[in-house]
């Protein structure tokens, strides 16, 4: 794990914050759990059938872990009147919220609304679409965001590009297909999470295949809409497009074919069109660069709860585990 990684658990740790691992009756969950308890950057619940997490962890110490299972707690019952209330006016039955209630990640989603916990981890079993419906369902969207989208922190090594090898790929895990003002508003949320993960100033590139108006066509003209709408909510911030990848990175290239740029070839947060985009380009960086891949981690939602790769390692879940604590430690009541 990478010395950026370090300064997040450092962080972290200044303000130690409680997080549910709902799916803990997983192998690299409990390994995940161990390992933050170990470092202590965090408070941790586990979700599941007590007798399998212990029989799990029986050559693993997680002593320190607070184990929840939804089936048995005698907080269920009132978790369920909550979702209930919650749901109510969608068609749920009071029936239907007792029973959703015992899905961890419902159950995982209302000790965070309830304030026993700031933040949950899920998807090394379960698919984003579960993850992120519970969790819109549950939590919703900030007051001050009109989207909620998801992105990768991407830590490249041996890296020139970005700052220092570091990047947020956005959206690389939600939105499929996002129109010019969900793209823009995309953008200014990215580069907010840039700023309070890393520290450094984001200088954000909207991606496309074309720069400054060398191609033609709708897709061109969606991404030159959503840079100006961009610009108009955070006029405070750098930012430019449409740009090719090559332009948004590489300063001698953008000099060439995009001079006068803001960004100067310098991005830091790259902006995909779509979400075809954004997860292949994730998923090239992190297997042919080997970089390390953090998420699919949310921004605009009212807590913070985030996703992972169905193929992540228990070191992963510890990383997006860190990235969780400084998010809840951001977050804004």
């Amino acid at each position: 794990m990478s010395n950026f990684m370090d300064k997040i658990k450092e962080i972290a740790a200044g303000d130690r914050k409680t997080i549910v691992l709902a799916e803990g009756e997983e192998r690299r969950t409990v390994d995940a759990a161990a390992q933050i308890l170990k470092e202590g950057f965090a408070d941790i619940i586990l979700l599941g059938n007590t007798e399998k997490i212990r029989e799990i962890a029986k050559d693993t110490d997680i002593s320190g872990a607070k184990i929840i299972d939804p089936e048995t707690s005698e907080l269920t019952a009132d978790f369920a009147n909550r979702l209930y209330e919650l749901r109510k006016a969608k068609g749920m039955t009071e029936e239907q919220a007792a029973e959703t209630i015992k899905n961890v990640l419902y159950f995982g989603c209302m000790l965070v609304k309830a304030g026993m916990a700031d933040g949950m981890v899920a998807g090394a079993v379960n698919s984003t679409a579960n993850v992120m419906r519970s969790s819109l369902q549950v939590l919703k969207t900030a007051p001050d965001a009109k989207v909620v989208s998801a992105f990768f922190l991407m830590i490249v090594p041996n890296c020139e590009y970005g700052e220092n090898g570091t990047f947020i790929f956005s959206d690389c895990g939600l939105n499929e297909y996002p129109d010019a003002d969900k793209l823009a508003e995309i953008a200014v949320a990215s580069a907010k999470s840039f700023k309070a993960l890393v520290g450094a100033e984001p200088k954000v590139a909207m991606l496309s295949y074309s720069t400054y108006g060398s191609a033609k066509s709708e897709q061109v003209d969606k991404v030159k809409e959503a840079t100006e709408k961009a610009k108009a909510l955070a006029p405070e911030l750098k930012i430019d497009g449409e740009l090719q990848l090559d332009a948004a990175i590489v300063p001698a290239i953008n000099q060439s074919k995009a001079p006068g740029s803001p960004i100067e070839g310098n991005a830091n947060v790259l902006i995909f069109p779509n979400l075809d985009a954004g997860n292949i380009g994730y998923k090239l960086t992190q297997r042919l660069a080997k970089a390390e891949a953090y998420g699919p981690l949310t921004q605009g939602m009212a807590r913070p709860v985030n996703d992972l790769s169905r193929g992540c390692s228990a070191e992963d879940i510890v990383g997006v585990a860190a990235i969780t604590c400084v998010q809840a430690q951001q977050r804004k009541d």
